[in-house]
C-alpha cells in the first residue's frame, strides 16, 4: 500500500520559514515523481514545486521561485520543501503527491497523479 505523508506545516509569521517533509512508503523514488501542492480556501489546487530526475531537475510555480527548495533523500525516501520569506498568499494546506510521469515535464500539473498524501495546514500571519 502507497503512503505519502506530509508534515511540518504550522502557524508563521510574515517572512518566515517552514520545512515540510513528505514521507513515502510503498514506492520508491526511483519508479515515482513526486511533487508539493497546495490548495487555499476558494482557490484551485496548484503545483508548487515539482522533482524531476534529480535535485537540480525542477519546477516551481513562479510565485515561490527565489524562496522555495525542493530536495529529496532517497535513502529515507522522504521529499523536502524548504518554505523561507513566506508570505500570506502563501496560506493553504501543502500536499504531496506521487506519479510515474516526469511532473517537472507538464509543469508540475495537479491533475490525474497516481497518489496523494493527507495535507499540512500552513498559515502565514502578518
Amino acid at each position: 500500500e502507497v503512503q505519502l505523508q506530509a508534515s511540518g506545516g504550522g502557524l508563521v509569521q510574515t517572512g518566515g520559514s517552514l520545512r515540510l517533509s513528505c514521507a513515502a512508503s510503498g514506492l520508491t523514488f526511483d519508479d515515482y515523481y513526486i511533487g508539493w501542492f497546495r490548495q487555499a480556501p476558494g482557490k484551485d489546487r496548484e503545483g508548487v514545486a515539482c522533482l524531476g530526475d534529480s535535485d537540480r531537475d525542477t519546477y516551481y510555480v513562479d510565485s515561490v521561485k527565489g524562496r522555495f527548495t525542493i530536495s529529496s533523500d532517497n535513502a529515507k525516501n522522504e521529499v523536502y520543501l524548504q518554505m523561507n520569506d513566506l508570505k500570506s498568499e502563501d496560506t493553504a494546506v501543502y500536499y504531496c503527491a506521487a506519479d510515474q510521469n516526469d511532473l517537472t515535464a507538464v509543469g508540475c500539473y495537479y491533475a490525474g497523479l497516481d497518489f496523494w498524501g493527507k495535507g499540512t495546514q500552513v498559515t502565514v500571519s502578518s
